[in-house]
């Protein structure tokens, strides 16, 4: 059964804050030696994010959308 979705737009400064934030909860993880997994997922989709050219969608597997 698929997942329901949510769309959330984010400016460039917006996605900064949530990569930082993040980041400090991976670390505070990685220090009590608890899985990272879920908070690894979506930094890897926040600093996709950050890395596309503005007015570029991506789709899944990274692949461009027009």
């Amino acid at each position: 059964m698929g997942e329901k979705k949510k769309k959330l737009e984010l400016d460039q400064y917006d996605c900064g804050v949530l990569f930082h934030s993040l980041n400090d909860e991976r670390n505070k993880l990685l220090g009590e030696e608890k899985p990272t997994d879920a908070v690894d997922d979506l930094l890897l989709e926040v600093i996709g994010l950050m890395e596309q050219p503005e007015g570029k969608k991506r789709r899944r597997g990274g692949r461009e959308e027009r």
